[in-house]
Formats: C-alpha cells, structure tokens, sequence
C-alpha cells in the first residue's frame, strides 16, 4: 500500500488520524504509567500529514526500496511514532499494550533493530540529520526519486554536529531532503528559548541556504500546505520545516502543567484524558 489521500483511505480525515494517533499514544502512556506522552500528543497532528498525506511507503513491505525515508532523530519519541505507524497498519495495534515491555518490538527509546519501520535508532540526540543527509545523498547517487523526511527537535538545534548536516545539505544540495523540527518550547531542564534556541529559526536556516518554512504544527491545514511547498519546492537545496507545536495538545489538564517533558500520569488521570479524548472524536 502506498500513500496519497486515496491510497490511505480518503474517507478517513486528517484530523481523525491525528485524533487516532493521540488515542495509541495515550493508551501506550497508560501501559508505563508514564512517559514521553507529551510530545506524542503534541507531535500527532505533523504526524498525521506525514503519514496520511505526504510519504509513499507501503505498510506491509517497510523496507521497500521505493519508499520515503521518515528518520526519527529524537529517539524518545519513540511513542508517537508507534502510534503513528499502528494507525498506519506498519504495526499491529495488538503489540500496542506491550509498549516498553521486555522483548517488546516497541521499546520506550526507537531502535531501527527492533521495530519494523523505524529508519534509525534515535535518542543521541543530534545525529538523525547528519544521517538524512547521508541516506539523501545515497539515494540521489543511486537515481532514487524517493524523499528522506527527518524529524528533530528544537533541543537538537543547540547540538553542533546538527549545523553541520545543515551546511553539508546545501553544500551537496540534497532537494530529496525534508527537516521536520518540532518546536515545542520544552527540554528536560527548561524552556527551549531559554537556551540556545534564541532567534527566529526559519531565517537562521534561511541564512544557511535552506528553504525555510515555520507553521503552527497544530494546524492541520497550515501543516499539509507547508509539507506540499516543500516537496514541491523547485530550488536545489534541501527544505525545513519548522512546526510550533504545544505539548499535551487536546488534554487540556496535562498541557496547563508546567513540566511536560516527561509527564507522570496518575493512574485515574489516564481514563480521564482518554474520555477528554473520546468526547473530541472527528468524523
């Protein structure tokens, strides 16, 4: 099976996707009792485009050749992604309640040697887009029209060997590459912008030759026309963009904490946010 709105179900809504997404995060949270639940609830909605609208894979065959590379460089991420890819039907959601388990094949941090469809083992964070810039020449060297999508995260734009896979980038001039940064505000110690992350981003990779783009990643509309501007983008030189997105998106009680990197949930507190949930299903 390969992607396209008609390839993925056009009936089904980018928003029910996303609202899907949400829901096998939560469910995975609620099997450790907590976790990265944060940044899967605020990452869903760029997910959904990703694997809804914008990657050719098929769900069956994840390493087929002719499929777009999804690189995910924040290693503990790990659950968005599985929700993602059970919606996707990459993996079985039967697998979902062994989330973090021993011998799971969805283990809390991504390992490209245990899960079908997991491009990389993430989690030193800064090295997924040195990686994509590889996997993006290879590919171009091979004549392979496929895309390399890598997402990172804001607290990876203060690693240094980041800017030096965005200059290498330019330098071999890799259009088949798509840098997805999800701007969330939060590191493990604080806010974002209280450390390195202190001027506007989309001009500063501007600067550096990129094509730049920044949207509100909780916008599905803004999300699905900044993903095509950059597919589409007919320049020779590798493409961003940048998605402001709010942590504990759609759970109201959890994005009002003011910690929300690692969000420890109380056991009552998980029928809550899914009920909160249910009660916004989309069509």
């Amino acid at each position: 099976m390969t992607t396209g709105a008609a390839k993925h179900g056009s009936n089904v809504s980018l928003a029910r996707r996303a609202w899907a997404i949400r829901r096998n995060a939560l469910r995975m949270g609620e099997v450790q009792g907590q976790g990265y639940i944060g940044q899967a609830l605020g990452v869903a909605d760029v997910l959904a485009v990703s694997y809804f609208h914008a990657l050719t894979y098929r769900a069956d065959e994840p390493e087929w050749e002719g499929r777009d590379r999804f690189l995910l460089s924040i290693g503990h991420y790990a659950i968005a992604l599985y929700a993602a890819m059970i919606e996707a039907g990459i993996l079985p959601e039967d697998e979902l309640e062994t989330y973090g388990m021993d011998d799971s094949r969805m283990p809390m941090s991504g390992m490209a040697a245990y899960t079908p469809g997991m491009e990389i083992t993430g989690g030193s964070l800064g090295h997924g887009l040195g990686i994509a810039v590889g996997m993006a020449l290879g590919l171009k060297r091979k004549q392979n029209p496929a895309f390399v999508y890598n997402m990172l995260s804001d607290g990876e734009l203060g690693e240094g060997s980041t800017w030096e896979a965005v200059m290498s980038a330019v330098q071999w001039k890799l259009d088949n590459l798509i840098a997805i940064v999800d701007f969330n505000n939060q590191q493990a110690d604080g806010p974002t912008r209280a450390a390195l992350a202190q001027v506007p981003e989309a001009a500063k990779w501007q600067a550096f030759g990129w094509h730049a783009q920044e949207v509100d990643g909780n916008d599905l509309d803004a999300v699905v026309a900044a993903f095509d501007a950059a597919r589409n983008h007919d320049g020779a030189q590798p493409r961003v963009i940048i998605c402001n997105t709010t942590m504990c998106k759609g759970i109201p009680f959890l994005e009002s904490r003011e910690i929300t990197h690692f969000v420890r949930v109380e056991p009552e507190e998980w029928a809550k946010a899914l009920e909160i949930l249910d009660g916004e299903k989309p069509q």
